[in-house]
């Protein structure tokens, strides 16, 4: 078993690609620093290999597809990608495009050309990487909860177009609240309530998808917040957010 790992290079991504490894698979890891996929490469030894690729750039995702289409995946996740914390008008234009080639189009590309083949072979797993914030608007990180927003919608739609045909291609979305990695400290942010574990919220995603969920929430307190985004309305929801995000600052 094969499974392709964007964004392998720190964070969730890179505990994926452990969990992945103890559970019996191989692992290509992607992502555009080299020196950090070595030193995953190297933990995980004969069961990896790596390809930098910087997701960024839409003819670098084709590439991708082009390269490893030749390669026996069964398995697509997508995790490449990052936030950025401030008023939108402040916020920087280049960075925000940057982030919206990352976290939108890279996953729009490659979860489309790696479903084709796994809908030709009738099998295979897709895993994107979105956050609770996909259920969100989210003030003073408007971009990136928009960006998450559009994961979690697509994984839903596709999640129902491969139920309807009766397909055994799965598709799942990851839906944490703040995860122990990076992120923070590259969206110029701190987290107002304690993160969980990536490994944890590794293990909970590739259960989840292994068993056909079409969300994975790996948290108690976030599950509630989704529960309650049903029952207030969006100005309230979005009046609690900016109040959150504000404490990040």
């Amino acid at each position: 078993m094969k499974a392709i790992v964007t964004g392998a290079s720190s964070g969730i991504g890179r505990d994926i690609a452990r969990e992945l490894v103890v559970r019996g698979w191989d692992v290509i890891l992607v992502a555009r620093r080299t020196d950090r996929l070595m030193e995953l490469k190297k933990e995980l030894g004969k069961h990896a290999k790596c390809v930098r690729c910087d997701l960024s750039h839409i003819e670098e995702c084709k590439k991708l597809h082009e390269v490893l289409q030749k390669e026996d995946v069964e398995l697509l996740v997508n995790c490449a990608g990052f936030g950025l914390c401030g008023s939108f008008d402040e916020t920087d234009l280049d960075k925000e495009l940057q982030m919206i080639d990352t976290n939108v189009v890279a996953v729009h590309v490659l979860t489309k050309l790696f479903l084709k083949d796994f809908i030709d072979k009738d099998k295979g797993y897709i895993l994107n990487v979105a956050s609770i914030a996909g259920f969100f608007s989210g003030p003073l990180m408007a971009t990136y909860y928009a960006t998450k927003n559009y994961v979690t919608s697509l994984t839903g739609a596709i999640y129902e177009e491969l139920k309807r045909r009766k397909s055994n291609v799965k598709i799942t979305a990851l839906c944490p609240g703040p995860v122990d990695t990076e992120f923070n400290s590259v969206a110029n942010v701190k987290f107002s309530s304690a993160p969980i574990d990536s490994r944890t919220a590794a293990s909970q995603a590739l259960d989840g998808l292994m068993k056909g969920k079409l969300f994975v929430v790996p948290s108690p307190k976030i599950k509630c917040l989704k529960f309650v985004k049903r029952l207030l309305p969006d100005t309230v929801t979005t009046h609690f957010c900016y109040s959150f995000q504000k404490k990040k600052k």
